[in-house]
């Protein structure tokens, strides 16, 4: 069955959420990213140091920039799919982003620091988070594909992203880096962004392309990184482990659909998403501070995972 199928009843079996939703969305709430406005919102508003480009990808609002640079270069061939450049398709990145800062997903689960806490330092992005971790292979990663295709141009500098505390040999730091350790993955962002940024192509540009080239890297980047951090989820609960799992896997059912991730249909979407860290003692299809449509999802993403296992 499809899993696109899947989300749409269950969307469409919440009149209530979604009436709460539209009024949420007519007060401008919650629709963007948390603080989208603060992130850098040009390459030059990050540090400059030795005549590079320095990122910090360990903090929320410098890998919110990375996104926000990504879709203002791209807006243009998006035009013709929404106004405020509603209808790029790489909403969903930001905003799955934002989502898992408001959630906690990104803070220190191993409470060893207070990276990502609200009492400690809020903006810190944690690498001992799985979370964070699998986020890394779909922001640093398109933004440097992005940058080898051309995307921002002609750059007069080169741009560095800043290593971690640990994990360092988990990540790659530049165009240069990320081309000889992850050639293949870097091949799939940049086929994504050169396709976009093609002349030729540009004036019969089909939405329907592009959702492939973007859903094909998007896994590809999954794949990459969910054997790398697999050790990761030791410091989660056993119910958000699982669930992190479970949504891992939901990502190639939802490719497949070749699901449209511009802006209203994803935030629609994450409405769905649990709105907090799963504990121990999280029961499906029963955790009481969920809506029921989130309950059903949670269930529907454990038994996709399960079939998926059962029939290899």
């Amino acid at each position: 069955f499809s899993i696109h199928a899947l989300f749409l009843a269950t969307i469409a079996l919440s009149p209530v959420t979604a009436t709460a939703r539209s009024e949420k969305d007519a007060t401008g709430e919650d629709i963007y990213p948390p603080l989208w406005d603060l992130a850098p919102e040009n390459l030059l508003d990050f540090t400059m140091k030795d005549n590079k480009i320095v990122i910090n990808a360990w903090n929320y609002l410098e890998r919110l920039g990375m996104y926000k640079n990504l879709l203002s270069s791209s807006a243009k061939y998006f035009t013709a799919f929404g106004s405020q450049n509603l209808g790029n398709i790489l909403w969903g990145l930001p905003l799955q982003h934002g989502w898992q800062f408001h959630t906690g997903r990104l803070a220190d689960p191993s409470s060893v620091t207070s990276c990502g806490y609200e009492d400690g330092d809020h903006l810190c992005i944690s690498v001992r988070s799985w979370w964070s971790c699998m986020n890394y292979y779909l922001a640093v990663i398109p933004f440097l594909g992005a940058v080898e295709a051309g995307l921002f141009g002609q750059l007069q500098y080169e741009i560095e992203i800043l290593p971690p505390e640990e994990r360092r040999a988990d990540f790659c730091y530049s165009v240069a880096d990320c081309r000889s350790r992850i050639p293949k993955l870097m091949d799939e962002w940049k086929a994504y962004f050169e396709v976009n940024n093609n002349p030729a192509t540009f004036s019969s540009f089909k939405l329907d392309d592009a959702l492939r080239l973007m859903w094909k890297a998007h896994v590809a980047s999954i794949a990459h990184a969910l054997p790398k951090f697999q050790d990761s989820l030791k410091y989660l609960s056993d119910p958000e482990a699982n669930f992190g799992e479970d949504w891992a896997n939901a990502v190639d059912f939802i490719a497949a659909t070749h699901f449209p991730t511009d802006f209203q249909n994803t935030n629609h979407f994450q409405v769905f998403l649990p709105q907090r860290m799963l504990v121990e003692g999280d029961v499906l299809p029963s955790i009481s501070d969920f809506s029921p449509e989130q309950n059903s999802v949670l269930v529907s993403l454990r038994a996709l995972h399960k079939a998926n296992k059962l029939t290899g």
